[in-house]
């Protein structure tokens, strides 16, 4: 039996039979009631919902019952009955009640409900057990599982990127260093500079960014590639929106050109997005009843269009013929703020919109370049609410033209050599994109705060938990 001798509370909730002895083990959410009958609110973490259990208070000792107070871990014995009350289909009459862990209700931090979010961040260690973040746990898992089976039946191979890189794949030089070198002494060389030679890998080296760079060298042996691991920002940056430490899935395909992988990226996102509904509508109708009541609409909304595909250009001229005052001024050559996207996408279109053809001077080296030598192959799927969910390009598979946009930027050639011969031997045209896991499931989730969609967020000053 691999459920540790125990029913789950999601099968109990499910199922069509009665009156049969069933084991639950989990934590007490609430405990109510007077000396003839008590009611334990029991929750394992497999479902939204709890499983009353109905205990006899005259059959069990009176301090055992004392101890089983909110955020208590026991094990139940009993009987499934047809629930008497409203609310839940099946109840739990206890025969045999242990007690695994107490929880001293005068210091469990969870007393009571209707923590803040911000609190619940102070005490990361234990914010899994609320409601709120075991819904967002469980379609977080669930959406890491799609995104597997999705790639997998299309015949993708999932490749494993190095988390240590020598490389910037971003070119915005945030990056966390990796060394084994004394801090309090540092070696140095005739130059006074760090001597590296002393280090581990001999040479700086930092943690990843990204992972797409190497996911090119896959793609261009194996066909399609996807990567889905941590990347890692060093930005000081304390919005609702940055993490220093997040997740993100890397598709990179050999042949596919910049209208292959918008087709991609709608057909993946639209596939997330339906199994969240398919699978998580029980957590999803939580969130969406909490705290953001137009979340399970919003998910609808994007299955129910098709992306539009706007160029950059009309886009900029859209924005600065709407009449709309917005914070950030819009010009050509201007990168767009999140405001500008979701007006394009809630305003303009109403739809979800995917922009292509950027200006070079504000995307990567490694974006193909246009006939018109100003822009380049990229694209940007923007969704409602949250702007920018996808980034991604046609990649430069021209060798020379590759190396003079990495002259252009000022880009040590030492250090992505060996990306630069991949255009030397057996080139051909392709694509990737990058989606970031915990900003999909802001998207899916209706989260306003990206700390609130990862278990254990890293971000400035902010490495306890």
């Amino acid at each position: 039996m691999l459920n540790g001798g125990r029913s789950k509370i999601s099968d109990l909730l499910r199922t069509e039979q009665r009156n049969i002895d069933v084991v639950v083990k989990g934590w007490v959410r609430t405990k109510r009631g007077n000396k003839n009958v008590a009611f334990i609110a029991l929750n394992d973490g497999s479902t939204i919902h709890n499983i009353q259990v109905v205990v006899d208070p005259a059959a069990f000792d009176e301090e055992l019952l004392k101890s089983i107070t909110t955020g208590a871990c026991v094990r139940v014995n009993g009987v499934l009955v047809d629930s008497v009350g409203s609310g839940q289909p099946v109840e739990v009459q206890a025969r045999e009640i242990e007690l695994y862990g107490g929880a001293d209700p005068n210091v469990y931090p969870l007393q009571k409900k209707g923590h803040s979010l911000e609190f619940l961040r102070e005490i990361a260690y234990l914010r899994p057990r609320t409601n709120t973040f075991g819904a967002v746990l469980r379609i977080r898992h669930a959406m890491a599982y799609a995104i597997h089976k999705y790639f997998n039946d299309h015949g993708f191979y999932y490749l494993h990127t190095p988390l240590i890189t020598g490389s910037d794949a971003e070119g915005a030089g945030a990056m966390f260093s990796v060394t084994t070198l004394d801090l309090n002494n540092v070696p140095k060389d005739a130059e006074g500079k760090v001597d590296y030679s002393q280090d581990f890998f001999g040479k700086p080296c930092n943690l990843t960014v990204s992972g797409q760079l190497e996911g090119e060298l896959g793609a261009l042996a194996l066909g399609q590639i996807y990567t889905f691991g941590p990347t890692f920002r060093a930005e000081n940056s304390n919005t609702p929106r940055h993490l220093a430490e997040f997740w993100m899935i890397e598709p990179e395909i050999a042949f596919y050109e910049l209208e292959d992988n918008m087709e991609l990226a709608e057909d993946f996102l639209k596939y997330l997005i339906r199994y969240a509904l398919d699978h998580c509508m029980d957590d999803l109708e939580f969130l969406n009843k909490m705290f953001d009541d137009g979340l399970i609409e919003r998910l609808n909304f994007v299955l129910a269009h098709d992306f539009v595909r706007l160029d950059y250009s009309e886009g900029i001229e859209i924005l600065m013929k709407s009449g709309k005052k917005f914070e950030f001024p819009v010009s050509w050559g201007l990168d767009l703020q999140s405001e500008h996207e979701r007006y394009l996408v809630e305003e303009h279109f109403k739809k979800p919109v995917i922009l292509i053809n950027y200006p070079k001077e504000i995307k990567a080296f490694y974006m193909k370049l246009n006939d018109d030598g100003k822009t380049v192959r990229a694209m940007d799927v923007l969704f409602p609410k949250i702007g920018e969910i996808i980034g991604g390009s046609q990649r430069e598979e021209n060798y020379d033209k590759l190396r003079q946009r990495v002259e252009e930027l000022g880009i040590p050639e030492k250090d992505v050599w060996w990306y630069l011969d991949t255009r030397r031997f057996g080139t051909a045209p392709h694509s990737g994109f990058g989606l970031g896991f915990e900003r999909l499931l802001l998207f899916v989730t209706g989260m306003a705060n990206i700390r609130d969609v990862i278990p254990f967020p890293r971000t400035p000053k902010n490495a306890e938990f």
